[in-house]
């Protein structure tokens, strides 16, 4: 199974008075920068992802629109919103055994929390930028799974 993490592009900030308000966070936009972002973004993975891949997005404005601009045939998934655990965005793709490919457009730090879990066997605070994409492949060997890491880049690399 291919397990592809795509953080949101870069997105307006929250003003002081709405923090701590789910709502207001869940409302919060691209950037023309990160618009710009999700555009590199996704003319990238659409040149390499197979047939077929699921594409799982978080409820949050700024995830619904970096998924766009890859295409409209996306799933809002609420477990993979802000604040979500790694293992409700684990369990939301069926990794190991879901489908062939999923995509995830989410948030730190439950996306690298979830590849340093699967990278490394434990959860760490490892980033990925905004814009980022870090894709993993499981592949059985002997009596075990291995994980591999295919591809991690960001943004500006594109």
């Amino acid at each position: 199974m291919n397990l592809i993490l795509w953080r949101h592009a870069d997105a307006q900030s929250l003003p002081d008075s709405l923090i701590g308000r789910p709502s207001a966070d869940l409302a919060r936009e691209l950037t023309p920068r990160g618009q710009k972002q999700a555009t590199r973004a996704a003319a990238w993975l659409r040149q390499r992802l197979p047939e077929g891949t699921v594409v799982l997005c978080s409820p949050a404005q700024r995830a619904i629109q970096t998924a766009q601009a890859l295409t409209d045939n996306y799933r809002v998934v609420r477990a993979i919103a802000p604040g979500a655990s790694t293992l409700e965005v684990l369990a939301a793709t069926g990794w190991p055994d879901g489908p062939a490919s999923a995509l995830v457009v989410g948030h730190q730090p439950a996306l690298g929390r979830l590849a340093s879990l699967l990278l490394a066997g434990q959860e760490s605070d490892w980033s990925i930028k905004k814009g980022g994409i870090w894709w993993l492949t499981s592949r059985p060997r002997e009596d075990d799974g291995q994980i591999v890491l295919r591809a991690a880049i960001t943004p500006d690399l594109l």
